[in-house]
């Protein structure tokens, strides 16, 4: 059974914007923390951004004033909007949730999408 589902990912250039969604179901928005990592090619999958009860939010350095976080409860989805995208940002991106609150831990999420590419050109 499948229960987050990313979409959204793409090619875009230096400097454009690209938005990720991860539709899930009422049961899991309303009582997890929804993270975002990513995973470029020969690295380890790092953490990108978290949200708990569409309120609290939590960013990586790296893509602090970059990246949005956001919850649509008409949809019971994630989001996050990336503006201002650079090279280094290029990976797959995998939305998951977790019981355990806001936290950038992968070991903290127990229920993981199957990713979406991005890839930014120079």
């Amino acid at each position: 059974q499948v229960q987050l589902v990313e979409s959204g990912g793409g090619l875009v250039q230096a400097g454009g914007s690209l938005r990720l969604s991860c539709a899930t179901s009422a049961r899991i928005f309303k009582n997890y923390g929804m993270g975002w990592f990513r995973q470029a090619a020969g690295k380890e999958r790092e953490f990108v951004a978290a949200i708990v009860y569409n309120t609290r939010t939590y960013y990586a350095d790296s893509v602090r004033g970059r990246f949005t976080i956001s919850g649509d409860t008409a949809k019971d989805a994630v989001n996050l909007q990336m503006d201002n995208l650079k090279p280094e940002d290029t990976a797959v991106y995998y939305c998951a949730a977790g019981s355990r609150g806001l936290s950038g831990r992968s070991d903290s999420y127990n229920i993981w999408g199957q990713g979406t590419q991005v890839t930014v050109s120079s």
